[in-house]
């Protein structure tokens, strides 16, 4: 009888595990421990703040953005996340600004919030050109909870109702902006973690995950179109997990605003192996192809982007939608020749 209950509890507490781990496979997506805030392609909706604490009071405007994901509509408990975030200039060099994001997967769920401060260095020669390297600094509380409450029966092993720890992390990064030329670099999830709960050696207490992007603004005549030809690269320290995805951006100037729109292609350069039909054993890699459009209209922002999976082996074809709310305010403190989005948001 006592080798029976420890089997069953045993069997429940792998069927959780091999949850987890099917999702991470099926999905693409980083071990569901190894992310704060999940980094997806929203920053190219005009939400750079989320994956660079430097790019807190960066613009000539201040902002505040909100976002939903939902992934696979016709998935039941499929993973969704929401995130506010607000910053702006607080000063003449300093800039502040804040997140509260939550993460839902099944019965998983993140919740956290994080503050900003960050510095902006000026190193123009004339008040019309742009010559600008910021840096920031986030830290954040975050909940990580497993709730217990619909499974059947009553099991000490795993509880019986939601079951959760807290823990802080930090967030670093540089930003550097030369006319229409820029770059990003951050350093994110800085403190190692060590959790009594979902403890696992599938979940490293190293979540340290460096981003490094860059892109250059191509104006044409009058300015009526702009091109933004981009890169992000990606590598997780512990795992060695490293993606890159090409972005190209279109804007089309208006009178009170303008339109844009592009593409993004992700692909994984570490891949995961799966039995096909006869047993063969094959590799495939993460690939996400992202069309995103949005809209600026005075001092608001609407944006949509969808992300399709092209894999061999996933959960749903429906793919993962996204849409991005903004709005801009305070005092309009653009004066540069460049139109440089980011940093000079409206242009003369």
């Amino acid at each position: 009888m006592f080798l029976q209950n420890l089997l069953t509890k045993a069997f429940r507490y792998l069927n959780i595990k091999l949850l987890v781990i099917s999702t991470f496979f099926l999905t693409g997506n980083s071990f569901y421990g190894q992310e704060v805030i999940p980094t997806y392609s929203d920053y190219l909706t005009d939400n750079l703040y989320l994956l660079h604490p430097s790019m807190a009071g960066a613009s000539n405007l201040n902002k505040l953005r909100l976002t939903a994901r939902q992934q696979w509509f016709d998935v039941e408990n499929a993973p969704s996340l929401q995130t506010l975030s607000v910053h702006g200039r607080i000063r003449e060099k300093f800039g502040m600004g804040g997140i509260v994001f939550n993460d839902q997967n099944g019965n998983y769920s993140k919740r956290g919030i994080f503050g900003t401060l960050s510095y902006h260095l000026l190193f123009s020669r004339s008040e019309l050109d742009l010559n600008q390297l910021s840096f920031g600094i986030s830290a954040g509380i975050i909940q990580h909870s497993l709730d217990q409450r619909d499974f059947s029966g009553s099991d000490p092993l795993l509880g019986s109702g939601r079951a959760s720890d807290i823990y802080a992390n930090m967030d670093v990064g540089f930003s550097y902006y030369y006319f229409n030329f820029f770059a990003h670099l951050t350093a994110t999830n800085l403190l190692s973690v060590k959790r009594d709960l979902f403890y696992s050696d599938a979940i490293p207490e190293n979540l340290r995950k460096y981003l490094f992007s860059t892109g250059y603004v191509i104006e044409t005549y009058k300015r009526l179109w702009s091109y933004e030809p981009s890169v992000m690269f990606q590598w997780k320290e512990s795992a060695g997990e490293k993606t890159v995805d090409v972005n190209f951006k279109v804007y089309r100037d208006m009178e009170n605003g303008a339109l844009f729109g592009g593409i993004s292609y992700r692909r994984s350069f570490n891949g995961s192996e799966y039995t096909a039909d006869g047993d063969e054993i094959k590799t495939q890699y993460l690939q996400y192809l992202t069309p995103f459009a949005g809209l600026e209209y005075k001092n608001f922002l609407f944006a949509y982007t969808y992300s399709h999976q092209f894999n061999s082996v996933v959960l749903s074809n429906t793919g993962f939608h996204q849409l991005t709310l903004g709005y801009n305010f305070g005092e309009n403190r653009g004066r540069y020749e460049c139109y440089c989005p980011g940093v000079n948001q409206r242009r003369k």
